[in-house]
This record gives C-alpha cells, structure tokens and sequence, in this order.
C-alpha cells in the first residue's frame, strides 16, 4: 500500500477570502470609489507573530483617501469588511487591509516610537502617554516594549481616546 502525505487542512481564513472579495467588490463599486484591490498571501517571513497571513491591498486613483487623517478610511473598510463577513475573532488578526505599505511604515513607526518614548521614561522616571491609538496600534507599542526590563506599558482610557501609557517597571501601579 502506497503511504499518502498528509493533506493539510486549509487555513479557516481561506473559506473566508471569497466572501470578503465578493463584499469588497460591491462596495467599492456602490461607493463610487476609483480603487481597485487584490488579496495575496503574505510571502513576508518575520519573527513576529503580528504578521498577518493574507494582505488586501488597495491601489487607484482615490488610494490617497483611504490613507487621510491618520488612514481612518482604511481602518473603517477593514472593520465594516470583516464583520459583514462575520470573520471569527481567531482570525481578524491574520489579514490586513494596506494601501501604499502604509500598515508597515505605520508598524516601524511605533515600535521606534516606543523605543524612544521607553528611554525618556527611564532617563525621567516619569510614565509617558502616547497618542490615542487603534487596537492593533496599542498592541505594537505593547509587543515591542515587552522585552524592556525598565518599563511597562498599560492601556488607559476608552474608546477612540484609549492610549499606551509607559511607565517605570519600579513604580507600583498606586503610586500613577
């Protein structure tokens, strides 16, 4: 008997790619935006478990309105895409909506933000609030700063004002 390689069971997000496609298309159509997207596998390898598995990205000639203030656009189509799909919470993290690898400039942006923001809070001593940022901006900050011994991050507020606050890892939580 001939011994079969396993077959590997595709990714749940998969069965989701045609859905998100199918809505995508009918709303850039029914909005009247002039772009056009395509779903790729991420070919990136990194050591960061923020990699997402799968990247709609976002060309034409409206592209630029997707990326104003702050790529607020960008951000309420993937948010409005995924839950009109009903995308599982396990998954929303392995795809990303970019357009202009706005999303990687972004991500090295914060983590060097935090870096620095990091060094002042142990030169001072003093907790430094960064700017009000999305969930998966909070969770950059929170991801690069966790192996920084001198410093600890917590998120504080709520909603669209919620922010990475860091503070020195020797001050108890009381003392804020």
């Amino acid at each position: 008997m001939e011994a079969r390689a396993p077959q590997s069971v595709p990714h749940l997000l998969e069965t989701y790619l045609p859905r998100i496609e199918s809505f995508l298309q009918q709303l850039v159509r029914h909005a009247g935006f002039s772009l056009q997207f395509s779903v790729r596998k991420n070919e990136t390898q990194a050591e960061d478990l923020e990699t997402p598995d799968y990247i709609v990205e976002f060309t034409g000639h409206d592209a630029d309105l997707l990326l104003e203030k702050h790529a607020a656009l960008l951000e309420a189509l993937e948010y409005l895409v995924l839950k009109a799909v009903r995308l599982d919470e396990g998954s929303v993290g392995k795809i990303s909506f970019d357009c202009r690898d706005y999303r990687r400039l972004r991500a090295e942006e914060l983590r060097l933000t935090a870096q620095v923001a990091a060094d002042r809070v142990v030169e001072t001593g003093e907790p430094f609030p960064l700017n009000p940022m999305t969930p998966r901006e909070r969770r950059i900050v929170h991801l690069a700063l966790r192996d920084r011994q001198q410093v600890r991050t917590v998120s504080e507020g709520k909603g669209p004002e919620r922010r990475v606050v860091i503070h020195p890892a020797s001050t108890s939580r009381n003392q804020r």
